[in-house]
């Protein structure tokens, strides 16, 4: 940041979530390679306690399970909730990154992530609000892109739909 003599308030932005994005693919990708490189080593040296296939025969799972998981991705937390019932899906639920990121205010009124980065935010076209665009994009959000622009007074200004990232 000092080379570049941006400030360390650059990171809590649009471009410090995209450069944070880049680096940690790039930390991704370099510890993939070494888990991978680890792994086929333990294999070609008789190590296969990885290789655990007792539960890979389907007739070997109960009818009925009930399944939950957590974790922080990229974007945000993760959740998936599964019910098996005779052998089927009985039930799926997951609460995605972008449902935290992109939701209404909560009960006390507070912002979510995209709303409360947007605030100020300006734009130089609100026919095509690029900056908007871009900003939401930073979050990396699983879902579709349409953009509905209002003054302070709340009045309707612009929609633009179907945005890509291609298209910035």
């Amino acid at each position: 940041l000092s080379h570049l003599e941006v400030p360390v308030d650059a990171l809590f932005s649009t471009l410090g979530r995209t450069a944070a994005r880049g680096i940690e693919t790039q930390l991704v990708a370099n510890w993939t390679q070494e888990f991978f490189d680890t792994l086929i080593n333990n294999i070609k040296n008789g190590d296969e306690r990885m290789a655990v296939t007792d539960n890979w025969d389907p007739s070997t799972w109960p009818a009925e399970a009930k399944g939950v998981g957590f974790m922080e991705a990229p974007r945000g937390a993760l959740a998936h909730w599964i019910k098996i019932k005779d052998g089927k899906t009985d039930n799926y639920q997951l609460v995605v990154p972008s449902t935290w990121n992109a939701s209404p205010r909560d009960p006390k009124g507070q912002r979510s992530a995209y709303e409360s980065t947007l605030i100020g935010t300006p734009v130089a076209d609100p026919e095509l609000p690029l900056e908007i665009i871009r900003t939401i994009h930073s979050f990396d959000p699983c879902l579709a892109c349409a953009v509905h622009l209002y003054d302070e007074h709340g009045k309707h200004i612009a929609k633009v739909q179907n945005i890509s990232s291609c298209d910035i």
